[in-house]
């Protein structure tokens, strides 16, 4: 006898004969003979005593059918096999129209998921397709009730969640040095350990692309300077060796000659030793350069994910205060400055510098030329960014000056604002280490629904009542995405798992990722601060005081919450700023569909960012730092401050510095800097023209801005999604 029924998304329900019932006595009416209510009971009967204790809804409409095939009434079961394909086709409309629409190429909030992926080019498709019917299946069978209930629900968005059943991780800060001193085999390739820097600069794209087919998020390099900084080194001797063979003198004595500077000088007046080292200096410091400038070229052209899109990269670089170090550094800026192809400027990869007290920051100390020269660079290329060492908490009591290897306590970022750093299973460090999953929450939704209540303290206990809620939901949904990752065999990530992942090294290949991956992070994120505090309060943070208290409130709790959580479930949690992209608008949409449109919550198609102040704020640089500030020692999974700047930036880098000083001054984390950039789709040509709308140089009419989306760059706004682009719009200068 049946007792209980599987449902297609997996629910275990009471078995109701009533529906069966009513399926057949569809099927009746649609026939000239009409409805037989005894007939009906009758196979309902049959079905209920000889079915199994749990069955599945297609086994027994199978039955139904077979039931109905016996009776005299033939062309009910005809009727009621049509009924079921017509079913089955409904529950697959949806599939349908989103697979048109990628075929098509519509310019769509789904093909425009990912400005960095272009859905409209064969292998884009087939990931949109991929991604569109994975997506249900997660859902279906590898949710909890109540993780899907949130998710359907609007109230939680789990990212990448597509790539939730390979098992992967998010991303990982590549500890370079392995790579470069051992070489590694990928697939049928092998990579043979480096010896001059140009090998290096491959073995650093080889890497990262590798990698990003194993993961669904970012690659980083935590210390590209220190990284490849012997590499310089070895290539001046091997040109010291060229010299003394065109020479015939012997200068071997030299090779270990100290060097303040790999700066190109002319060699008029120099002789013997002079010119034989400033000659290999000269030499060098241009291969370094050529050797910057392919790495760059590779890394916006170099695909992976299937051909589709570029590495998602990022470097951090700038407290090697070596001369082979500085010239990495210094040849990196330059090729920036000069962009790529025909002048353009560089997606990827992101380029984040290492702000430190005693190293680049002030007049005076060493790398503070350099500094002065990313500023530079950030005025007319938008990047580096900048990532604040000296904040409270970025600082590693290990960490000193004179240590060679301090990079290794040195915090590193990476994408957006991935931010790894304390670490409950291992060494305090980015390196080798990075986010396993992260997951969004709805704090507006939330708050809307509180907006009912009389006083803003009934309203304000009832969001911290809904928003506990909601936190216990997500920090489990991470924990089973946890528990499902951390099953994956080694050998399922073969450079990950081998070199990259601390700890890796230990595995075999059939050693599940268990012992290694909880270093890593689960991320809890949210959206909409603004717009929270304007369904509590009437006014968002970056207005009233007063809700700005409410906001610290709110994301204090987050953070203390996110701390219980690694003590209950002993994983590494942290919250996270999200850097919303598509989920910007689909939060609102759905949102706005239930609620329609409220004054300052879903009257425009998009949530602010994480707890920024909203886009069409305005108000000065200076405000929207001490207003932002105070929420980055909270956010420790990533956050980042981005200050909008008017006009032509490129002579203008004091413009950078500016910002610099206020991440300084304020205790932040992170920061960039938005400004005017155009491009010309057709010839490449860039300036910072307002209003341009035709190319001064090829007379195009294709022109373009080139923006940051969230906190990276795209070179086109035609990826944008609708959210996006309407953000975009509303964007206002910080003066």
């Amino acid at each position: 006898m049946i007792q209980t029924v599987v449902k297609r998304d997996g629910r275990v329900v009471g078995y109701n004969e009533e529906k069966i019932k009513a399926a057949i006595r569809k099927a009746m009416l649609a026939t000239e003979a009409g409805e037989d209510e005894s007939l009906i009971q009758r196979i309902a009967d049959r079905i209920g005593s000889r079915g199994r204790e749990q069955m599945t809804v297609e086994e027994i409409q199978d039955m139904v059918e077979i039931e109905l095939m016996k009776s005299a009434r033939k062309e009910v079961a005809r009727c009621y096999i049509n009924y079921r394909h017509q079913r089955s086709v409904a529950r697959r409309a949806k599939t349908r129209d989103i697979f048109l629409e990628i075929i098509n190429a519509k310019n769509n909030d789904i093909t425009r998921e990912n400005a960095n992926m272009n859905a409209d080019s064969p292998a884009g498709m087939m990931m949109k397709f991929a991604s569109e019917t994975t997506k249900p299946f997660v859902d279906d069978y590898l949710l909890s009730e109540e993780a899907r209930e949130a998710v359907r629900g609007n109230y939680l968005h789990i990212h990448d969640k597509d790539y939730y059943p390979t098992k992967s991780l998010t991303c990982v800060q590549h500890p370079l040095d392995k790579i470069l001193k051992n070489g590694f085999t990928a697939n049928h390739g092998e990579s043979r350990p480096a010896k001059r820097i140009e090998t290096a600069s491959v073995l650093a794209c080889i890497s990262m692309e590798t990698a990003q087919n194993e993961m669904h998020g970012g690659q980083a390099i935590p210390a590209f300077d220190f990284y490849l900084a012997p590499y310089v080194r070895r290539t001046f001797v091997e040109e010291m060796k060229y010299y003394e063979q065109a020479t015939g003198e012997q200068y071997s004595h030299l090779y270990d000659t100290a060097i303040d500077d790999y700066i190109i000088r002319p060699l008029d007046g120099l002789t013997g030793a002079a010119r034989a080292v400033q000659h290999a200096v000269n030499r060098t410091a241009e291969r370094v350069h050529q050797a910057m400038e392919a790495f760059i070229h590779n890394m916006n052209t170099i695909h992976s994910r299937g051909g589709n899109q570029v590495v998602f990269s990022s470097i951090n670089y700038g407290t090697d205060t070596s001369a082979e170090g500085r010239c990495i550094i210094r040849e990196l800026l330059h090729s920036t400055w000069e962009g790529v192809g025909g002048g353009a400027t560089a997606i990827f990869p992101i380029q984040i510098w290492k702000k430190k007290r005693g190293v680049s920051y002030l007049p005076g100390d060493r790398n503070h030329d350099l500094y002065q020269l990313a500023c530079k660079v950030t005025a007319r290329r938008f990047f580096p960014n900048f990532v604040n060492l000296d904040a409270s908490y970025n600082q590693h009591e290990l960490w000193r000056a004179d240590d060679p290897g301090r990079f290794h306590y040195e915090v590193a970022t990476m994408g957006c604002r991935t931010r790894v750093f304390e670490n409950r299973f291992g060494p305090k460090t980015s390196i080798g280490r990075g986010n396993l999953s992260f997951s969004t929450i709805n704090i507006v939704k939330l708050a809307i629904e509180c907006m009912g209540l009389a006083t803003e303290q009934e309203r304000v206990d009832a969001f911290f009542g809904k928003l506990d809620h909601l936190l216990e939901v997500t920090a489990r949904q991470l924990c089973d995405r946890y528990d499902f990752q951390k099953t994956a065999f080694a050998k399922q990530f073969p450079l990950l798992m081998s070199q990259l992942w601390n700890g890796s090294e230990q595995l075999a290949p059939t050693d599940t990722v268990e012992s290694v991956i909880n270093q890593g992070t689960l991320g809890i994120g949210f959206i909409g601060l603004a717009e929270c505090l304007v369904a509590l309060t009437g006014k968002h943070h970056g207005e009233s005081q007063h809700s700005q208290e409410l906001g610290l409130r709110i994301v204090g709790h987050m953070r203390d919450k996110a701390v219980e959580f690694s003590e209950r479930y002993e994983h590494n949690f942290s919250v996270l700023a999200t850097p919303a992209e598509g989920l910007s608008g689909r939060f609102t949409r759905r949102d706005r569909k239930q609620f329609g449109e409220l004054p300052g919550i879903t009257d425009k198609i998009y949530y602010t960012n994480s707890n920024h102040v909203p886009v069409y704020y305005h108000c000065s640089p200076k405000h929207k730092a001490e207003v932002e500030a105070p929420y980055h020692p909270l956010t420790r999974g990533g956050h980042i401050f981005y200050v909008e700047i008017d006009g032509d930036a490129t002579h203008n880098p004091e413009a950078i510095a500016a910002v610099v000083d206020l991440m300084d001054r304020y205790d932040m984390g992170y920061c960039s800097v938005n400004h005017n950039r155009n491009r010309c789709m057709d010839c490449g040509y860039e300036d910072a023209t307002d209003g341009l709308t035709e190319c001064p140089q090829c007379h195009g009419h294709h022109i373009d801005r080139l923006q940051r989306i969230t906190g990276y760059l795209v070179g086109t706004t035609e990826r944008w999604n609708s959210g996006k682009l309407a953000e975009l719009h509303d964007r206002v200068v910080h003066k």
